[in-house]
């Protein structure tokens, strides 16, 4: 799709240049019948100048193309009513030009949103003086977390104070609906608990969501937009997205396991291999049980997560299974997972995902 839209701006730049030289006399095309007197053949030129950057800002992945993409349609736009007779079929390239152009800004400006939500919960974290933790940092908690931490390789490396990770894997919003990929990037504080998670769904071909999802000062919100632009979900301000997005940065704690022993989690031994955690933030707790294997292995996490949206949210029991692990940054961690609704009306398993890339106590790394 981006290359036939890169092909499209081409021509039509080009197509452009056509009034150039017909109206310095350089050429003479049969399409063009209308006099182009030589002050508005520099204008035909300086369009066509305009769609060839386009093309050139399109090739280096310049996120502020549509700018210019909006500036060459007005100007072009403009010419074609004045030459209609001649020019009329350019209409059609230019709306889908503007369109496009149009979702191009709607991303950039959520890609700047999203971009400063995450400098916001990284500012200020402390990355020159890295902490590692030793045997007598892990004492205070139940054995079987204990194995888990020495099983996960977290004794004699550094603390985890940030992370930065990349995801793909499928989703589903109802159990029969159809599955859709995404992808998706996540920053975690794991000194002041908090988080933004951005992603990219095709639900079908050559249609997009973009989503994010974010935990501050134990406050959640999540936004969805099609297309970057038409608002589909925009969830905020109650208690019930806030306990959710508490609940998933517990949860997803299994991706930087030495912040198990931070003080915002509160461990409580269930069985020799079940664990329960409380994460407070700001005088607000949620809680979920932890289950290991006999060495230490994280098998699954479950809780009561509310399920929907809005006022129709109910508690309903939410379970993420630990599908396969891999070793990142010296850590061992389950980077495939499988999360599943518990409903009365069957098992809904609606996520299946993958960590493909994963970096401590690097968060503005370009890599």
């Amino acid at each position: 799709m981006r290359t036939i839209l890169i092909v499209l701006v081409l021509l039509h730049g080009l197509i452009h240049l056509m009034g150039f030289l017909k109206a310095y006399g350089l050429a003479n095309f049969n399409q063009l019948t209308q006099f182009i007197s030589k002050p508005i053949g520099m204008v035909w030129l300086l369009i066509s100048f305009l769609f060839v950057a386009i093309t050139v800002l399109m090739l280096l992945k310049r996120e502020w193309w549509p700018y210019v993409g909006l500036i060459a349609v007005f100007l072009s736009q403009a010419l074609i009513i004045v030459y209609w007779k001649d020019a009329k079929l350019g209409t059609i390239a230019n709306l889908i030009i503007l369109m496009a152009s149009l979702v191009g800004n709607g991303e950039l400006q959520f890609n700047r949103m999203v971009g400063n939500e995450t400098q916001e919960i990284l500012k200020n974290l402390n990355l020159e003086q890295p902490i590692q933790i030793k045997e007598d940092g892990i004492k205070h908690i139940p054995t079987i977390v204990q194995k888990w931490l020495i099983d996960s390789g977290v004794l004699e490396n550094d603390r985890a104070v940030s992370v930065r990770l990349l995801q793909e894997g499928e989703m589903k919003t109802s159990p029969d609906g159809k599955w859709m990929a995404f992808t998706a990037n996540q920053y975690f504080n794991c000194v002041n608990p908090s988080f933004v998670w951005k992603t990219r769904v095709k639900p079908l071909p050559f249609v997009f969501m973009n989503g994010r999802d974010k935990l501050t000062n134990g406050e959640g919100q999540m936004l969805i937009k099609l297309f970057s632009m038409i608002t589909v979900v925009n969830e905020r301000n109650n208690e019930k997205i806030n306990a959710a997005s508490m609940q998933r940065y517990l949860a997803e704690m299994c991706w930087f396991p030495s912040a198990a022993i931070n003080d915002y989690i509160a461990w409580e031994a269930i069985d020799p291999t079940t664990a329960k955690a409380v994460l407070t933030i700001g005088g607000k707790s949620v809680s979920g049980i932890f289950k290991f294997s006999n060495e230490g292995e994280i098998l699954s996490f479950e809780t009561e997560r509310f399920f929907g949206s809005g006022a129709d949210a109910v508690l309903e029991n939410w379970l993420i299974e630990m599908v396969d692990y891999k070793e990142f940054d010296g850590i061992k961690i389950p980077y495939k997972c499988k999360v599943t609704w518990k409903l009365n009306t069957g098992d809904f398993n609606w996520l299946n995902l993958e960590i493909t890339a994963l970096e401590y106590n690097k968060p503005f790394s370009d890599k």
